[in-house]
């Protein structure tokens, strides 16, 4: 499994709109092979963070390379006041 946390700072006239966009292109993203789940979560101190979770990282990098995701990468930016910054996870143990 291949966990992607991307801290994200969204403008916050645009969250409505974001969250929309976040389920919507959710429901293109599933179709991918692996793909296990994607959140926009919120911590108490108000900062925004995605979670991607995938099986594996070839898969992901497929979705990445993806038309799909070219056009949401695009579609991102106007949502953002400044760009996502990603790290990637491996669980190793449960």
């Amino acid at each position: 499994m291949i966990i992607a946390i991307v801290d994200i700072t969204p403008k916050e006239e645009r969250m409505a709109d974001f969250k929309s966009w976040i389920s919507d292109s959710n429901k293109v993203l599933s179709k991918f092979d692996g793909f296990v789940s994607r959140r926009l979560l919120e911590g108490e101190d108000g900062s925004k963070r995605i979670v991607v979770e995938f099986e594996n990282m070839e898969q992901f990098r497929k979705m990445h390379q993806s038309p799909e995701h070219t056009k949401f990468h695009s579609e991102l930016g106007s949502f953002m006041q400044k760009p996502p910054k990603r790290q990637f996870f491996h669980i190793i143990a449960e």
